[in-house]
């Protein structure tokens, strides 16, 4: 009998949609991976040791070694790329007597929005801050976006009230008034730029099906007043993350393009890993191959989490559950030096850039994604063990912050300096990575 107690599609469906599964289910595919059975990657682990040196150099230059100086990884760091953008905005508001929770929900409506914009914008998009005409691209120059956006009230439906996200104001979002706030143009294109209004406009929809979560005005800031009703009785008070992570699964579940169901449940970041089906029969939740990452959900996860600690002084238990983010950065710091090779021939090649390429759903996806969630896992390890520290003294959020996202990015530099884009090219369509 399995642990879930009798399986049904609905009870698997529940399953996949938790944080252990991510962990659980891409731990299947990484033993398969020690025994040489994945089916479109080979696995170097005495590659390991290079990594965990490359993104301990990226430390000791930045941080000096030193854990206490590294933020957690989360779309603040991105809303601050090349100058502080968010604390002008926090004391503006403090001059203006806004209280702390009303700062904190606005934080929470720009970090979701913002989070939501973050999927892949492609080699070839920039964005050029209006007041200082620094250019910034992909993950950065769309939270650089999203903060002018959030500023001049793109998603506010209250002309008075600019600084907030709410179901009226998404109602009114459109491609083309996305794409002119983010200086699309035929000179720079966007890819992906449908859906990402399209996840926008959803989200309106959601947030006023959730009043519950989000308010009936369906505001994503009014959270706070769920999460408070969860807490425990602690001073300060204590969040459990399963709180949270309902409200963000359930509430904007939604938003998703309709991709793979299960018992009548839209499974989100969820998606079928062939390999899989090499698995043991006798195993009795073998008989699905499906592999959850949740990457969109875990990234805004993260990026609230600092929300509800920073200016709430809130506690949060149960961050051990949340996994490396399995996307491109992450990913691609493991391709390009080596602990992942693709087997000759299993992916097409991009005539343009001579790279394999491949859309989201692909198996070779999947299977470059779950090694990612466990490699990043063994990563941070060594990491901690070089520097002699517990995961309490340096969290996985640190890790990815200060090692293995920006690690990928500097070594997609250092190989590909034309577009420093990724070592595989995945074919966005604006709702994942």
């Amino acid at each position: 009998m399995s642990l879930l107690g009798e399986l049904t599609p609905q009870t698997t469906a529940a399953y996949l949609r938790t944080l252990p599964a991510i962990r659980e289910r891409c731990s299947r595919v990484y033993d398969l991976a020690t025994q040489g059975k994945l089916q479109f990657f080979d696995y170097h682990p005495e590659k390991e040791a290079e990594v965990a040196a490359f993104c301990l150099n990226i430390i000791e230059r930045d941080y000096s070694s030193n854990p206490k100086n590294i933020q957690p990884h989360g779309r603040w760091r991105h809303l601050d790329a090349g100058l502080p953008r968010i604390e002008p905005l926090l004391a503006k508001w403090t001059s203006e007597q806004v209280d702390d929770k009303e700062k904190a929900r606005r934080l929470i409506d720009l970090f979701l929005v913002s989070v939501l914009l973050d999927a892949g914008a492609g080699n070839l998009w920039k964005y050029t801050e209006p007041n200082t005409n620094k250019v910034f691209g992909r993950s950065e120059g769309l939270g650089v976006a999203s903060v002018h956006m959030f500023r001049d009230g793109f998603f506010s439906g209250l002309k008075e009230q600019p600084y907030r996200v709410d179901a009226a104001g998404l109602t009114k979002v459109t491609a083309e008034r996305t794409g002119a706030a983010m200086q699309v143009s035929e000179t720079n294109p966007m890819t992906g730029l449908e859906g990402r209004a399209s996840l926008l406009f959803n989200l309106s929809k959601a947030l006023t099906s959730s009043p519950q979560f989000f308010g009936t005005e369906g505001r994503p800031g009014n959270l706070i007043d769920f999460l408070e009703s969860q807490a425990l009785p602690t001073s300060p008070p204590t969040v459990p993350l399963s709180a949270l992570w309902t409200v963000l699964l359930d509430g904007l579940n939604p938003i998703w393009p309709s991709r793979l169901s299960l018992g009548g449940v839209s499974l989100g970041d969820v998606w079928p890993c062939p390999s899989l089906g090499q698995t043991a029969p006798g195993d009795p939740e073998s008989d699905t191959i499906l592999v959850p990452f949740h990457k969109l959900t875990q990234w805004l996860t993260y990026s609230l989490v600092e929300v509800l600690q920073k200016e709430l002084g809130w506690q949060v238990e149960g961050l051990e559950d949340m996994t490396g983010l399995p996307e491109y950065r992450n990913g691609g710091l493991l391709v390009d030096l080596d602990v992942l090779t693709l087997k000759p021939n299993v992916l097409p090649t991009d005539p343009k850039s001579g790279l394999p390429t491949a859309p989201p759903s692909h198996p070779a996806i999947v299977e470059w994604r779950a090694m990612t969630v466990i490699e990043l896992d063994r990563i941070a390890n060594l990491i901690r063990s070089e520097l002699g520290l517990t995961p309490a003294q340096l969290s996985l959020a640190q890790v990815l912050e200060a090692a293995t996202w920006k690690g990928g990015r500097e070594i997609a530099k250092i190989k590909r300096p034309e577009t420093g884009g990724p070592p595989i090219e995945i074919e966005s369509d604006g709702t994942v990575f």
